[in-house]
């Protein structure tokens, strides 16, 4: 499973749980049990988010391309 699908995933997770945890129909103790995969799920998210932004800090810059009809190596006009 790519990260994208991972963090989909997670969010799919969520939105259904909280969903579950909307309707109100729930007895107290599933109710629990619910907000704490919730809890559980936004961390797991949270930490993917994490991830993802420190492995775009760490990756090197690519380059603009030249613009049209620049030569190389010319500052872009």
């Amino acid at each position: 499973m790519s990260a994208t699908d991972a963090f989909q995933h997670l969010a799919d997770q969520l939105e259904q749980t909280a969903a579950r945890l909307r309707d109100g129909e729930l007895e107290p103790q599933e109710a629990a049990r619910l907000v704490e995969e919730c809890a559980r799920l936004a961390g797991e998210a949270a930490s993917e988010l994490d991830r993802r932004v420190r492995a775009a800090a760490d990756a090197p810059a690519t380059p603009e391309p030249p613009a049209a009809g620049a030569a190389p190596g010319s500052p872009a006009a």
